[in-house]
């Protein structure tokens, strides 16, 4: 028997992308284990770091999440974080009438504080790094007051 490999973000979109009849042969196939975490909101389900990276199967315990300055490495756990909330949206540079959100932050009296989401789109700015934005204003929100310690690890 030939045994096929199925990359586990791709068998999360086809789910997605399937009718009924589809969902259910994926699940027939792949078990419905597989699509559960797929269900609901994605700020449900992604509230810590280590929920980041199960969604998008990278190992929490990674030298790169460990070594280095904070700041780096509270970078490269927002990128994880933001990957996995914008549940494989890639923002399209090219595309002048996308928004592209991100958290924005106080750092003064009383001190570091998430304030609001802005959102770029053809500006040449340098507050959002590309690999930091969010596909809405709900995520970004959610973003900079769930993960709030990263971001000031990483701004401050």
């Amino acid at each position: 028997m030939k045994v096929l490999e199925i990359n586990h973000e791709n068998a999360l979109s086809a789910h997605k992308a399937a009718d009924d009849a589809g969902k259910l042969l994926l699940e027939n196939l792949l078990g419905p284990d597989v699509f559960k975490k797929a269900s609901g909101k994605i700020t449900d389900r992604i509230k810590t770091f280590e929920d980041a990276c199960a969604a998008v199967e990278e190992d929490p315990n990674d030298d790169q999440f460990t070594d280095g300055e904070p700041d780096e490495i509270a970078y490269r756990k927002i990128k994880v974080i933001a990957r996995a909330l914008n549940e494989g949206w890639k923002p399209n540079w090219n595309n002048s009438n996308e928004y592209k959100w991100f958290p924005w932050f106080y750092l003064n009296n009383p001190g570091f504080r998430f304030v609001d989401s802005y959102f770029g789109c053809t500006l040449a700015d340098s507050a959002g790094g590309s690999r930091l934005c969010f596909k809405s204003e709900e995520l970004a929100k959610y973003a900079g007051q769930q993960f709030l310690d990263l971001y000031k690890d990483f701004i401050a």
